[in-house]
């Protein structure tokens, strides 16, 4: 998803240039019309994915929170909400350099979609973090996809990338609740997740919506 996203661009200006080149010489409906439908596919992805990660940007991902919050209304149905954090990125960035950095978010990107059910949603909310949206499960079941996701970081080969480093990351965890809103929701997961940093690398904590004096704007 990364090289789709990077290439992106280019290949929408391409289609839009000859599409351009088609309409000028007397192109037919027909023929022009293919082309535009792929730019638009294309510029629909740009504005909803990251451009380094091709995880959902976030602005989708608030836009998925919404959709799940009116689903649960619907349906009663839990769901929660993971916001990930690489450990120590910055020292690592550092260390071996601005490159390694990104290569290091792409492959935690592929490694989270991967292991991940399809109908869980995953995005890019800040420089080292991540979002997951997990439709229809329950804290303790997020603590199980969380503990897969772990062993799953922890058994890459990151030699080859950062040598000598190991990588981890720390998880705040929260689930839906009345009158949740989006922003609430994600203030309430990145909440939890400076708890868990508190704690030191590869830990996980959670946030109830009841626990007093919470502010979600300060989270934001």
């Amino acid at each position: 998803m990364p090289q789709i996203a990077n290439q992106a661009v280019p290949y929408a200006q391409q289609q839009l240039a000859l599409a351009i080149a088609e309409l000028k010489q007397g192109g037919s409906r027909d023929a022009v019309l293919p082309m535009l439908e792929t730019v638009l596919t294309q510029l629909q992805m740009l504005s909803t994915h990251d451009h380094l990660t091709g995880a959902l940007n976030r602005r989708a991902l608030l836009a998925q929170l919404d959709s799940e919050l009116l689903r649960s209304l619907r349906t009663g149905h839990t769901f929660t909400i993971a916001v990930i954090g690489i450990d120590h990125l910055p020292g690592i960035m550092e260390r071996h350099g601005k490159e390694a950095a990104k290569k290091i978010l792409q492959m935690v990107a592929q490694e989270v979609s991967a292991i991940l059910r399809t109908l869980d949603t995953v995005g890019r909310i800040a420089a080292t973090e991540f979002a997951i949206v997990m439709p229809t499960t329950w804290l303790d079941q997020s603590l199980t996809a969380i503990a897969r996701l772990q062993a799953c970081i922890a058994a890459v080969d990151w030699s080859g990338v950062v040598p000598g480093e190991k990588l981890s990351f720390c998880t705040g965890l929260t689930a839906n609740a009345p009158g949740d809103t989006a922003l609430v929701m994600l203030a309430r997961a990145r909440a939890a997740l400076d708890s868990a940093r508190i704690k030191g690398p590869g830990n996980i904590a959670q946030l109830e919506n009841d626990l007093p004096g919470f502010d979600p704007e300060s989270s934001v």
